[in-house]
């Protein structure tokens, strides 16, 4: 008889570094004879939850409920960040329910007994879950925040900023380049506050783009590193030249969190810019690095954001051309200083601002793509039909590339 299996499925919300840690959790499982199965299926149900907005918490108790009324005898896990605040709102859902810090959920999964699973010989007893087809892999180097946006309370579920190691993460880096992996994404709830005893993300990057440049034949790209997300204020001048220098081996992408084009909303939010510096910043960013791709995160309706401030937000986004929006109505989150001002935006209003804001990210992103007709980028092969080039812009992949390969294309 071969090993016993036992059938898990992971569910995970939230942002990147959320997605990084969902994929330990897989790993970790399937060393231990886990096959991932649907949940209905499913032995082991790992939720891994957000708790960045109270929309996010909302979602989260809706897949644990999900997931306890699909499967009647699943073991449920619940970590992550709404784990750390709520951990005794989701222990009181069900018996089977398990809450694990998040700290503590790989010695957790790692060392889960499933005694009480049925073994089979092969994995072609569970039905199969849908492959998720990604062909990019994120690195954590990052967690925790030190600052304090009066809308979040990510940095209390989290804590402190904490940097792992650049040997470590280069070591990772170098394994998954030798296995085949093309893009790998750093990743990190504050990614630009990387510090190893004195290397910040521009040296961890140097040393990433050494270790992995002679891992591939003269005739194919070597692996490249996208950042995942980089507060404003930590882009320095030093890492906008290597960013220059690399030539698309970090790519020409950043992905840079506004929030809003308001310089009296930024301070209302404890962000710790105003509108004028991030104008500046995305200058600095088009001159030096003039194939750049900005892309950015929007909140509308803060409390307090007046039509003013709004248009000021609107002006600002047009003039730095990014080419992609995420988008967010304000959502009251409890415990942050935000959601105990008086001044709410109403609902009517966000939303039509969401619409109108991303009509706008619609029309942008067109923009982009048609200043980059004429060019050629390397693209990452995500499936059959579809590639994702440097810039981050979605294309037609050239016939019979490989998944997961980098492959030039010509913009159109």
């Amino acid at each position: 008889m071969g090993r016993a299996l036992f059938g898990y499925t992971v569910v995970n919300l939230g942002c990147k570094v959320n997605r990084v840690e969902a994929d330990g959790f897989e790993r970790l499982l399937a060393e231990r004879g886990g096959v991932p199965v649907a949940e209905a299926a499913a032995d082991l149900i790992v939720v891994n939850t957000c708790t960045v907005t109270g929309e996010a918490e909302k979602k989260t108790r809706k897949a644990v409920r999900h997931a306890l009324s699909t499967n009647g005898g699943a073991r449920v896990v619940v970590t992550g960040c709404a784990s750390e605040l709520s951990s005794e709102t989701f222990a009181a859902m069900d018996d089977r329910v398990v809450v694990v810090p998040k700290a503590g959920a790989d010695l957790y999964l790692s060392e889960l007994e499933m005694s009480g699973t049925a073994p089979c010989e092969t994995p072609e007893s569970f039905p199969a879950s849908p492959a998720d087809g990604r062909t990019r892999i994120g690195i954590k180097v990052q967690d925790g925040c030190d600052n304090a946006c009066t809308y979040c309370i990510v940095h209390v579920a989290r804590g402190r900023a904490t940097s792992r190691s650049a040997d470590e993460v280069v070591a990772e880096a170098v394994a998954l380049a030798e296995s085949g992996v093309r893009e790998v994404v750093l990743t990190g709830i504050n990614l630009g506050s990387y510090d190893d005893g004195g290397a910040d993300l521009t040296d961890l990057c140097r040393r990433l783009l050494a270790a992995t440049a002679d891992l591939h034949g003269a005739d194919e790209p070597p692996c490249r590193f996208r950042i995942g997300s980089i507060e404003p204020m930590d882009v320095t001048g030093e890492f906008v030249s290597l960013l220059a220098e690399a030539e698309g081996r970090i790519c020409r992408h950043l992905h840079l969190p506004l929030q809003s084009g308001s310089s009296r909303v930024l301070r209302e939010m404890a962000r710790p810019y105003d509108a004028h510096e991030f104008r500046q910043l995305a200058d600095f960013l088009r001159a030096s690095v003039p194939s750049i791709a900005l892309t950015t995160d929007i909140i509308v309706g803060f409390p307090g954001e007046t039509d003013e401030g709004f248009e000021d937000t609107c002006a600002l986004v047009r003039h730095v051309g990014f080419s992609k929006i995420h988008v967010f109505p304000y959502s009251k989150r409890e415990g942050t200083p935000a959601a105990a001002r008086a001044d709410q935006v109403p609902p009517e209003v966000k939303a039509a601002r969401a619409a109108r804001l991303r009509a706008l990210s619609d029309e942008l992103a067109a923009a982009d793509r048609a200043d980059r007709a004429g060019t050629v980028e390397l693209a990452l092969v995500e499936t059959p039909e579809v590639a994702t080039t440097e810039s981050y812009h979605e294309v037609a992949a050239p016939a019979d590339a490989d998944a997961g390969s980098l492959v030039p294309v010509h913009l159109r």
